[in-house]
């Protein structure tokens, strides 16, 4: 039987399935790498088929102990070239792993050159990636052949010429580098990629789910961080000479069939440019409230708020806090034809059907300010302003919303009640900020638990924070680590917030300027405000989050404890 039959007899594929991929296979592709392509099947399913076929056992290589030794003596050209990674020795035998079973040539050479018979075992091309990642580096391959291709290397802080550097950070080698840092910041779903000169070092870190982790590269790197800044600086459309000041810039690319910007930031330091980019993946922002963490009481109150006609709603936090992409789940979930909404950013991070937006372009007077009097005269039902970062902005903001507009905004405070504080510290006005303010809502963000590996667990008494009663033999949980979650334990990220309600009582005592600790008392006593530790709490008691999580954003309020 051929492979699409077994798979078809297996119930992987329906018969019309198989059929279709006949029909859209590219000549000289195999029937299940098309297959796979069309999204039929996974490659563990038809790499099963071989092992059955063929008697060679499928391995997890997450589950199994790499020989580090071995792999260095194995020749680095026919690793990356054939993708096949020798794991250990198993009787008198090295085992090689790989996803392409028919590719003798490449045993036979391994078994030339590493001088001992070769047993094959088969894993996923994914994995055998990652194995190479993780001892050879990222862009390992491409950093190999550079070297090959350089005769001479520069000792010493030399200046080149501009002509000298375009030349450089255009050749296929260098733009191969870069590819690949992108494509595997986006692989495991970083939010940043962080590249960082040391004095003999290149370090390049990811942030995965709000926490970076540093990735491995070849040493060798260090030589090409000139050309590789320089190439992303022509991608940003700088000044590749500039290496006295800061620059800020941007590109898009198109990975993995999703449309992605990126946002550049660079640095000059001791060692040459360091930089940041910022991924923006358009499909991964519209979510719904309940699926950005909002539950319960605070989906409840956010969205009688955005359902209202006019008034100020504040969204708080600190940077990278999730307050944007809170704010466009909030304009998702009501826009429709019957209502005019437009946005004035800095910078717009993603462009939203059916709302008009605008960049702020401060070195030509357009602010968030001039942006917010303009848009009175486009006749808008909802406004959001991306930032009120003084006072100007701020008394445009509130006059808009006594108007009849509902106005949506971010701070940066610690928490919902010092949203009031803020704006009066600004320098608005009591009345105007006790009859403008609709609500405030803060938050945070925290890990989920991989789904993939989550497991039930009873804690310590110690490691339960003083402040989270729970009941005797209570269990919680946590992920185990598996291949899903690269062995954190987490994948993906949610909200935790505190949301103030603002009613006649707290209108009065900010008119009274009475003080955030006064404001949050009266509101926690009379009004049950939820604190978002303990919404993170409620979190963690519903399996979504862990303890360790919610310590690590947020703090003990020492109240509580007495």
């Amino acid at each position: 039987m051929s492979l699409g039959e077994v798979l078809v007899q297996k119930k992987k594929i329906t018969t019309a399935q198989l059929e279709q991929a006949a029909g859209a296979r590219k000549s000289s592709e195999r029937i299940e790498h098309c297959l796979v392509r069309l999204g039929f099947i996974d490659e563990r399913d038809y790499l099963e088929v071989y092992g059955e076929q063929l008697s060679i056992p499928l391995v997890d290589l997450s589950e199994v102990d790499i020989d580090a030794e071995l792999l260095q003596q194995a020749p680095s050209k026919v690793v990356h070239r054939d993708r096949v990674i020798p794991i250990d020795r198993h009787n008198g035998s090295i085992r090689v792993a790989t996803n392409n079973p028919f590719n003798l040539y490449a045993f036979d050479e391994l078994r030339m050159l590493m001088g001992a018979k070769i047993e094959t075992v088969l894993a996923t091309g994914e994995e055998i990636s990652r194995v190479i990642k993780q001892h050879y580096g990222v862009g390992g391959h491409t950093v190999e052949a550079m070297i090959g291709e350089s005769d001479v290397e520069v000792i010493g802080e030399i200046d080149p010429d501009n002509a000298d550097l375009i030349e450089q950070a255009q050749e296929a080698t260098v733009v191969k580098l870069v590819n690949e840092i992108l494509l595997e910041a986006i692989r495991d779903r970083a939010s940043d990629v962080h590249i960082e000169p040391y004095e003999d070092d290149l370090k390049i870190r990811y942030r995965v789910d709000g926490v970076l982790h540093t990735t491995n590269v070849p040493p060798e790197i260090r030589r090409f961080h000139a050309a590789i800044v320089s190439r992303i600086k022509i991608l940003s459309n700088l000044n590749i000479a500039e290496k006295r000041l800061p620059q800020d810039g941007g590109f898009k690319i198109k990975a993995q069939n999703r449309d992605i910007d990126l946002r550049v930031s660079i640095i000059p330091t001791a060692f040459g440019g360091a930089v940041v980019m910022r991924i923006l993946d358009k499909q991964s922002v519209l979510m719904s409230l309940d699926q950005l963490g909002l539950i319960d009481e605070a989906l409840e109150g956010v969205t009688h708020l955005i359902n209202q006609p006019y008034g100020i709603i504040l969204v708080t936090g600190p940077t990278g806090s999730g307050k944007t992409t809170t704010l466009y789940g909030a304009l998702n979930t009501i826009k429709n034809d019957t209502i005019k909404i437009l946005t004035v950013e800095d910078p717009i991070e993603y462009y939203l059907d059916g709302i008009q937006q605008v960049g702020v372009k401060a070195n030509i007077g357009l602010t968030f300010a001039a942006g917010l009097r303009a848009f009175l005269r486009h006749d808008p039902d909802v406004i959001l302003v991306g930032e009120i970062r003084d006072l100007e902005t701020a008394e445009v903001a509130i006059n808009a919303s006594l108007t009849g507009h509902l106005v949506f905004s971010t701070l940066h405070t610690n928490d919902a009640v010092t949203a009031a504080t803020r704006l009066l510290d600004m320098g608005v006005e009591p009345f105007l900020v006790s009859s403008a303010v609709s609500g405030v809502l803060a938050q945070r963000l925290v890990r989920k638990i991989c789904k993939h590996c989550k497991e039930e667990f009873t804690p310590d008494p110690v490691d339960i924070p003083p402040d989270f009663t729970v009941e005797k033999g209570q269990k919680f949980s946590r992920g185990a680590g598996c291949r899903e979650c690269r062995h954190s334990g987490y994948r993906g990220r949610m909200g935790i917030f505190e949301l103030l309600m603002i009613n006649d009582e707290i209108r009065e005592m900010i008119l009274n300027r009475k003080s955030a600790g006064e404001i949050l008392d009266v509101a926690r006593a009379k009004y049950d405000l939820k604190v978002m530790r303990e919404d993170g709490f409620s979190k963690v008691l519903k399996g979504m989050t862990t303890l360790e999580e919610i310590a690590r954003v947020t703090k003990v309020d020492i109240s509580a404890l007495d």
